[in-house]
This record gives structure tokens, sequence and C-alpha cells, in this order.
């Protein structure tokens, strides 16, 4: 049995294809299960610091390149680098982060685009920020480090939905995925024994 509104028409239900178009949420769940299986310990929190400087360093990358649909291929080759330089331990995986997105700003900076596209300066102000955060984490004391690592990755989950909405310089499905990812973590984070 159908309802029907006051004006004749019957309302539609949600169905799978609204749930399709939520894979980003989907996703961003099941990588949080599996990073919150793992450790729980000062490693941990070091790691999710040095991932901190990737997130914003996607922002970066992609505003610069001014190509929204990069945002997923950016996101893999940031985390294979990561993820290679801490295979092979030769040098600071937050250093060449850092290094990284030194690089770019420069480059945007020599190019003039960082002067002409608020876009970019957003995005230079924005990896300045959560750089300087994640850096602090990986000096301060464990305990302190948890709930500022814990702050910069709820802080970067609102700068993804801030972006979401605006449907500005990342492309939405990154930046749901990236939003709720974060604000999982970061919630983790806080409740860690």
């Amino acid at each position: 049995m159908s309802s029907v509104t006051p004006s004749g028409v019957t309302p539609r239900r949600p169905g799978w294809r609204a749930a399709l178009r939520r894979w980003p949420t989907a996703l961003a769940v099941g990588l949080w299960v599996v990073m919150s299986a793992g450790g729980s310990g000062a490693e941990e929190v070091v790691s999710l610091a040095e991932v901190l400087l990737l997130l914003p360093l996607v922002y970066l990358v992609v505003a610069t390149i001014r190509r929204r649909e990069a945002s997923w291929p950016v996101l893999l080759a940031l985390v294979a680098l990561y993820v290679v330089l801490r295979a092979l331990d030769v040098v600071a995986a937050p250093a060449v982060v850092a290094a990284v997105a030194l690089a770019v700003m420069v480059w945007g900076a020599v190019s003039g685009d960082l002067r002409r596209s608020g876009a970019l300066r957003e995005q230079a102000l924005g990896m300045i920020g959560f750089g300087s955060l994640a850096l602090t984490v990986l000096v301060a004391e464990p305990d302190l480090g948890r709930y500022l690592v814990a702050a910069g990755w709820f802080l970067h989950g609102f700068w993804d939905f801030v972006h979401l909405r605006r449907n500005a310089v990342i492309s939405r499905s990154y930046a749901e995925w990236c939003g709720v990812v974060d604000i999982l973590v970061a919630v983790w984070l806080v409740f860690l024994e």
C-alpha cells in the first residue's frame, strides 16, 4: 500500500541507488574499522600524525593542478610514497611530505598562481596549519600528542565537509570519504584508552 501526499504524488523512497551514492561513507567506515583494529599506543599516534600531513597535501596538489578529478589518484600516489618511505626507513616520511608541500607552494609562488588563486592560497594556509599541528604532535608528550592529533583529524574532517558543501577544490566523493574517516579517527583517538 503506497502513501499519497495531499498533492496526489507518491513520495519516492530511498532505495539501493541512494545507498550506492553513499559509497564514500561506506568505504570510510570500512577503512576506519581496519584502522581502529590496529595498535593503540604512542606509535599509532605518531603514525596518525604523519598521515595527518598527507591530508592537506592532497588538497594543495589538486588545487595546484586545478583538476578535481585527480583527487583519488593524488591520494593514492601520496599514500604509496608514504608507505614506501616508511618501509625503507631511509628518510623520515614527515620530512619528505613537508618537502613536497614546500615544493608545491614554491611552484605556486613562482608561477604566480599562489597570488592569483584564492583556492590555492587557502590550501597553502591549510597545509601550513595542519602541517604545523602534525609536526607539533611528533615532538609533544604522548598524551598531549594524542589529543592534538585528534583535534587535527577532527578539524580536517570539518575542512572536508566545508569543501563538500562548497563543492570546491576536490571531488565530492573524496571530500565525503575523507571527512567521515577524519571524524571517526578523531573520535576514536579521544576515547582511546
